[in-house]
């Protein structure tokens, strides 16, 4: 038997809802009505650890993410005093896969908006990370009040890729690839988009979440909700409402990254123009009218997680200085 082969059989498998998978602080469940359905949110809910300054953080997590790869940043914003709240999206991680769902960034944070509510949080910082990124604009554009101050940490959807010229895959089309997906296809991706080319022995255990969720007893419909979370992400760009952002905003770029949905398919001409991060962080900047923005040069598409330090002493220098 080959050395892959062996691997294939020993790695391990999770449940649909991510079930035998670590999470870095106590997992809880909020319930709720959505679509003529009884869901589930997973999420970690961890407290100021020493004098807490009265300040929340809602870290939303990104497409290939689930909220236990915010270990670190959770860590250095309890230390600094904070609440932080981290969500699992719906159709996410150890969240509900519903079998039928409409999703849109509107739902996913109507969604995560309920469990602030039940949590008693009326106020936060929302940061947001890739897909996550994407979500927390839609928020503080439908909640502007509630939100204190935005965050985005290599989103994705600075740019209408659509509109770019990539081609439109049908849900059909985007269920067909995710199961096919494995953690050898997943290393090689996110090693090549993601971290410009280097790797660290601690991305694994992402990688090994993300490919035993694929392949766990709930592949089908882990693979059909990632499909229609796929579309949602292609067809409906935020990038056109930047302007309208009122809260002071930080952008938070690697600018290494080179993320693009449906770059794998896309003519060579539109390829070349899409998922430049050196360039669309400065572009988004231009656009937010009470932002700053924060490069980190040669770093890809996790800087909370290629280099922690760094990362954190940025956020926290800023979220100091708007508190």
């Amino acid at each position: 038997m080959g050395t892959s082969a062996m691997a294939a059989e020993t790695a391990p498998t999770y449940g649909p809802e991510l079930q035998g998978f670590d999470y870095p602080y106590t997992l809880k469940h909020f319930t709720f009505e959505s679509q003529g359905n009884s869901l589930q949110m997973g999420y970690m809910d961890v407290a100021a650890n020493g004098k807490a300054n009265g300040h929340t953080v809602v870290l939303l997590h990104g497409k290939n993410f689930c909220a236990a790869t915010w270990e670190s940043s959770i860590k250095a914003l309890t230390d600094a005093g904070y609440r932080v709240v981290a969500p699992d999206q719906i159709g996410f991680c150890t969240s509900s896969k519903p079998e039928h769902y409409q999703y849109s960034f509107q739902q996913l944070a109507d969604n995560t908006h309920e469990l602030l509510n039940d949590l008693g949080v009326k106020e936060a910082t929302i940061l947001g990370h890739s897909t996550g990124g994407m979500l927390a604009t839609r928020y503080a554009l439908l909640y502007p009040s509630e939100v204190e101050r935005l965050a985005l940490v290599n989103p994705i959807g600075l740019e209408d890729w659509k509109a770019l010229g990539v081609p439109y895959r049908t849900v059909d089309q985007w269920f067909d690839r995710e199961t096919k997906l494995d953690a050898q296809s997943i290393r090689k991706y996110e090693q090549h988009t993601y971290y410009a080319g280097s790797w660290k022995p601690e991305y694994d255990r992402w990688v090994t979440m993300l490919a035993g969720l694929n392949q766990g007893p709930g592949h089908n419909v882990v693979a059909w909700n990632s499909a229609l979370i796929y579309d949602m992400i292609f067809t409906q760009p935020v990038v056109y409402e930047f302007k309208d952002l009122k809260m002071p905003t930080l952008l938070l770029i690697g600018d290494a990254d080179t993320t693009a949905i449906g770059s794998d398919i896309a003519p060579a001409d539109v390829k070349a123009r899409i998922g430049h991060y050196n360039v669309l962080g400065k572009q988004v900047a231009q656009m937010i009218p009470h932002s700053t923005l924060v490069e980190f040069p040669g770093l890809g598409h996790a800087p909370q997680m290629e280099q922690p330090a760094q990362f954190h002493q940025a956020l926290l220098s800023w979220l100091g200085s708007t508190n």
